[in-house]
């Protein structure tokens, strides 16, 4: 599944993948406040988020930086 995602965000341009940064920062937020209220069932999510997050801010360096 991570490949697919990967495949996805390698398309997009720096500014929209900056824009899908900004998106996948707020889904880890909200996940972690429902974690701390004892809302979030599905707490393997968290470590998915911030590995998305990860793969993210990854690509957005890269391009920025030219490679």
């Amino acid at each position: 599944m991570a490949t697919k995602q990967i495949k996805e965000i390698k398309n997009l341009t720096a500014a929209e993948l900056a824009a899908k940064t900004r998106e996948l920062e707020k889904e880890l937020f909200q996940a972690r406040m429902k974690k701390v209220t004892g809302q979030l069932e599905d707490t393997a999510s968290l470590w998915r988020m911030r590995k998305n997050l990860a793969r993210a801010k990854t690509l957005h360096t890269q391009m920025t930086k030219g490679k």
